[in-house]
């Protein structure tokens, strides 16, 4: 049995370092149906203390004090929408259908994700506003199956850019994603960095903002309503790209501790060449787990404990907050950001020439990005969401179509 403590985990991971930030990796619109969700699994003595922090994480009424300072979604997170509220967003695409005679299937997908972002700001546009602009942002990606369509990522960036002040675009790390990074950030729309994994990215990434804010100062362009985050999707890199296979291929068994701390050591080095370099934004912490008991700890979440202190965005999906609601509410944390890893477990780490490429900032040219496993099989899995949006208006389509 957990004995529940009035500040969430969430609450006390931020409380070692109140410049870091919480964002919701979801569309804000699932919010309150998550909500009730999670108080369903709930024993009855915990239920009052959960919802006095639900409230606490996003809260209209007080947005200059609620603890989710921002939103990241995309066309794959927001197929949760149509899931859990299937009814509602059937009746709305036929709407779409009516008032748009002749449009197609991916026009009315592009239109409907539209929507959904839309929306999702109007929800976070008290805390844009309360904050000057600082907090507040929804992340809206361009569509996956683009990565690598310099001309048709900005097309997208710029029709979602239109949406709302506080609308921020989310960019592939490939390398004519960040030509497109620069180009949006030399006009002042802020982005963040998606599909990234490894220093390399994270400091091509570095440069482009770099570059593209020099040519916005001087242009005179207004910056007031600009941000940059670069996201590392940590457990992604050592879960997608079979980092134990390639430790086997070299004759190194890894432990999931192995895995967990060689992704922590990429954020650690990130964040510490970022902050030398003085640069603009900020990492954002993504695709973080719950793992198994390690260094016989009853529960144990490395991907926020061995990074606690640092000046991070953490991006948290329902699931994972969930989790940490139902089996982590014990967790403490201290500041351990500037801690390195373990030196024999770094040593054993660097014989491994993935790690290498993910941990030195020359370990794959910007042509190489594109060819990563771990981005790979995220943009298959983010392509495939994307294809049941478009596979929902589609039957929508089809509906009308037989009538």
């Amino acid at each position: 049995m957990i004995d529940r403590k009035e500040k969430s985990v969430l609450e006390r991971l931020i409380e070692v370092n109140p410049e870091a930030e919480i964002w919701w990796d979801s569309s804000p619109i699932i919010y309150d149906d998550w909500t009730q969700d999670v108080l369903k699994e709930l024993p009855e003595e915990d239920k009052e203390i959960v919802q006095k922090q639900f409230k606490k994480f996003y809260n209209p009424e007080d947005p200059q004090n609620m603890l989710f300072r921002g939103v990241t979604t995309n066309p794959s997170l927001s197929m949760a929408v149509f899931e859990i509220q299937k009814s509602y967003w059937e009746k709305f695409v036929d709407s779409l259908i009516e008032k748009n005679s002749g449009i197609d299937q991916e026009g009315l997908f592009w239109m409907t994700y539209k929507e959904i972002v839309k929306r999702g700001a109007q929800m976070y546009m008290p805390v844009f506003e309360k904050s000057n602009h600082k907090n507040g942002y929804i992340s809206a990606q361009v569509d996956p199956r683009y990565i690598d369509d310099k001309e048709k990522m900005l097309e997208q960036a710029y029709d979602l850019a239109k949406l709302s002040p506080n609308v921020m675009i989310k960019i592939p790390g490939t390398k004519q994603g960040y030509e497109v990074i620069k180009i949006l950030t030399s006009q002042g729309i802020a982005t963040n960095n998606t599909l990234s994994f490894i220093l390399p990215q994270f400091v091509a990434c570095a440069n482009a903002v770099t570059e593209g804010l020099e040519i916005a100062k001087k242009n005179k362009v207004d910056l007031t309503k600009w941000r940059s985050v670069i996201t590392d999707m940590m457990a992604r890199w050592g879960d997608l790209g079979d980092f134990k296979g390639k430790g086997r291929e070299v004759g190194i068994e890894l432990s999931e501790a192995d895995v967990r701390w060689a992704e922590i050591a990429i954020m650690k080095k990130a964040h510490k060449i970022l902050k030398e370099r003085k640069y603009p934004g900020k990492m954002l912490a993504c695709s973080m787990r719950v793992s198994p008991p390690l260094n016989d700890k009853k529960v144990a979440v490395w991907h926020l404990e061995k990074i606690a202190g640092g000046n991070f965005v953490y991006t948290c999906p329902p699931k994972f907050i969930k989790a940490l609601i139902l089996n982590c509410d014990n967790l403490e944390f201290r500041n351990q950001i500037e801690e390195e890893p373990p030196k024999e477990v770094l040593d054993k780490l660097l014989k491994i020439p993935y790690f290498e490429q993910a941990y030195f900032e020359d370990g794959l040219t910007a042509d190489e990005f594109k060819d990563h496993p771990s981005l790979i099989a995220t943009a298959k899995q983010f392509s495939d969401r994307t294809f049941g949006m478009i596979n929902f208006v589609s039957a929508r389509l089809e509906k009308k179509e037989i009538k």
